[in-house]
């Protein structure tokens, strides 16, 4: 079946160590680029989640400048494995550091993880952005939901492509689902509510539309 609207997405995300290793160390990226880290100004909270964990809180608002600090504690991490730590998990606005409670007691592992960020700021650069192209069709079996789209926004099948295609998107985390990416910068005009009924079957690699955010289906 010939793929009416071949057009494609252009994800960017940040190269850890921790949640995306994976992706990014077998195959080098087609392209990529140094991002600066800012030193953090360390103005978060740390608070307990049940006995094996600690959230620090990074920002109340899902915004490139809390992504940004969210980026850089997780590079901070990297370079300074805390005592006990089993892995980190990097949010919207949070990063969850995962510990040992046979290894290190709860007030031992939080005045770590006080003591590294107050005392360590991380250093500027170090992280590479990986962009990610991924090839889209829309429309006819491929894309069942695109005139739904179009009647709920108003605009054309055509502007609806045109939109959703063109801005480079910005992988704030991955969740939901393993490798599921929620991605930021998809246009305000394109946002659309949620189907009413579920479908029960989402093809691998389908891409979605949910509110004002946008998300690549890794499984199905």
């Amino acid at each position: 079946m010939v793929c009416p609207r071949p057009r494609g997405l252009h994800l960017r995300h940040a190269c850890y160590k921790g949640p995306l290793k994976d992706c990014c160390a077998q195959d080098a990226p087609q392209e990529g680029r140094f991002t600066e880290v800012p030193l953090l100004s360390f103005e978060g909270q740390i608070v307990p989640l049940g006995d094996t964990a600690v959230v620090i809180a990074l920002g109340e608002e899902i915004d490139v400048a809390t992504h940004e600090k969210v980026k850089a504690v997780a590079h901070l991490i990297d370079k300074n494995p805390l005592e006990g730590m089993v892995e980190y998990i990097p949010a919207f606005t949070t990063v969850t550091v995962i510990y040992d409670p046979l290894a290190i007691t709860h007030e031992r592992f939080t005045e770590h993880v006080r003591t590294l960020l107050e005392q360590a700021p991380p250093s500027s650069g170090g992280l590479v952005d990986r962009l990610v192209q991924i090839p889209v069709c829309y429309g006819g079996d491929f894309g069942p939901d695109l005139d739904a789209v179009s009647s709920h926004t108003g605009l054309s099948s055509e502007d609806v492509v045109a939109l959703h295609g063109e801005p480079e998107y910005l992988v704030f985390m991955i969740g939901f689902a393993p490798g599921f990416p929620y991605l930021g910068g998809m246009s305000e005009r394109l946002a659309s509510p949620r189907r009413e009924s579920p479908r029960e079957k989402i093809p691998a690699g389908s891409v979605g539309i949910a509110g004002s955010q946008t998300g690549v289906y890794p499984i199905e």
